[in-house]
């Protein structure tokens, strides 16, 4: 990934421009809430009121964490309050992409052709990392916020009283255990990464069977209940979601991670198809764009950019 300097664009990824010995100062991420009132939230500051059409997110199919802004929006209901654009599933040398790949959606505010001209929209002298999701203010011409947790965490609740969706995935009397889930679960991902980056075989060997170790421990977990902490999914169980979607299409055969499918244990694959075909979630999720992505993103792993047909599998309940 390449990176903006001074509103500038360059190929080089931070980590080379500071090999090279360039002293780069990157700007503090977008921390701002949306809150029903717009009062200031645990980060930022204050300002932005939840209102309908007053905001606009940039996603990544491809991408799972962008992936957890998009579920929100469309869990809560919000795709007449809240606009979209999709970027291309590939990330190139030159940013996220604005194409005419199936599925992409462009960018009616600025005509971007890219998410780096976002950037510089809301900050001219932007220096830093151009990623996905991007949750942009139209009326104020700013990015509220650029982290997928934490634009999870206000689309969970700050629109309620305009849409009257009142459905809480973070409740106040769970949310030590949801706290604590969340950690558990963005830790399969480093697990699958880990499979991934490994550079010998006993490296492999043993990223892989953590892996399934966790997949094992989430297969028993299930064991007579529909969700991680019961009859209701709560935030954590969306946060492991953008994972398990992609494990046999992705994770499966490019990661290696081959011992099992998904398919292959109940409970998980019960799990994962019930949390699919919630309202709202299956439009969140584009298998074309995952696979994409990983597949033609990840030249490293697949030189010949072939991306797979399979798995077929049925999603239906």
């Amino acid at each position: 990934m390449g990176t903006l300097v001074n509103g500038k664009w360059t190929q080089k990824s931070l980590a080379q421009l500071r090999a090279e010995g360039k002293d780069i100062q990157v700007d503090p991420g977008f921390r701002n809430w949306i809150t029903p009132d717009g009062a200031a939230g645990p980060t930022g500051k204050g300002g932005f009121k939840a209102e309908k059409g007053r905001y606009h997110l940039y996603v990544s199919y491809g991408c799972p964490w962008a992936s957890r802004a998009l579920l929100m929006r469309d869990l809560k209901g919000l795709q007449d309050y809240i606009g979209l654009s999709v970027v291309d599933p590939v990330l190139g040398a030159d940013g996220w992409q604005f194409s005419d790949f199936p599925g992409t959606i462009a960018d009616p505010i600025f005509g971007a052709k890219s998410l780096p001209e976002v950037y510089t929209k809301a900050k001219a002298d932007y220096t830093g990392i151009a990623s996905v999701p991007v949750l942009f203010d139209k009326q104020t011409g700013q990015i509220v916020n650029n982290e997928s947790a934490d634009i999870m965490r206000m689309l969970e609740s700050a629109f309620d009283e305009l849409t009257g969706d009142h459905t809480d995935y973070y409740p106040e009397a769970l949310r030590t255990q949801i706290d604590e889930l969340n950690v558990y679960c963005d830790s399969f991902y480093a697990k699958v990464n880990a499979t991934k980056d490994a550079k010998t075989q006993s490296e492999y060997e043993q990223a892989v069977a953590q892996v399934f170790t966790m997949l094992d421990d989430l297969e028993q977990r299930l064991e007579g209940q529909a969700y991680l902490l019961g009859d209701a999914p709560v935030e954590s169980d969306w946060k492991i979601f953008v994972f398990l979607v992609r494990f046999d299409v992705v994770f499966y055969g490019l990661y290696k991670c081959n011992l099992k499918l998904l398919s292959d244990y109940p409970n998980l694959w019960r799990y994962v198809r019930q949390l699919y075909n919630t309202p709202g979630v299956a439009d969140a999720v584009n298998f074309e764009h995952i696979k994409v992505h990983h597949y033609r993103g990840q030249l490293d792993l697949n030189p010949s950019g072939i991306v797979p047909v399979g798995p077929k599998e049925d999603w239906s309940l």
